[in-house]
């Protein structure tokens, strides 16, 4: 079986910690990636950089981004993501601070799956990871994103 990658994309380690915390709270077996930049993100998801032997045939289930990164803003990434034939099909959530209903709207217009705001409280972080992974890993069918198929 295949082990399931998810790419969490944050610049902020508290939030990093919290969203580690939540999957070992949920006793959720994935492999998370953690990327801490807009750039990082390009670079590990088309395998440039440090990720230049990363094959890149090995592409997340799921994409956790936040919006405002140094180097590369989330929207951008996001961006890049759906235009690309081999990364579009991958379910990018924001999981964002930012209320702001300019960012919702955007974040839908350039493809978005889903937006949500960071709850601060752990408990309830945790029961937001736990309903994210429940529907987009168990209960969504993904179209293959390997080539060939």
């Amino acid at each position: 079986m295949e082990q399931t990658n998810i790419l969490l994309v944050d610049d902020n380690p508290d939030d990093i910690d919290l969203a580690r915390r939540a999957f070992q709270k949920n006793n959720l077996k994935y492999n998370v990636i953690v990327t801490r930049d807009g750039a990082e993100t390009l670079d590990y998801l088309y395998g440039k950089g440090k990720y230049k032997d990363r094959d890149i045939n090995d592409k997340p289930r799921l994409i956790l981004l936040d919006l405002k990164m140094p180097k590369v803003h989330g929207f951008e990434v996001l961006k890049q993501v759906r235009k690309d034939t081999q990364t579009k099909y991958i379910p990018v959530i924001i999981l964002t601070s930012s209320q702001d209903k300019k960012d919702i709207i955007k974040g839908y217009e350039l493809g978005a799956n889903s937006y949500i705001v960071k709850p601060i409280d752990f408990i309830k972080f945790s029961e937001v990871v736990q309903q994210i992974l429940l529907y987009w890993l168990d209960l969504n069918e993904q179209p293959s994103m390997k080539r060939g198929e």
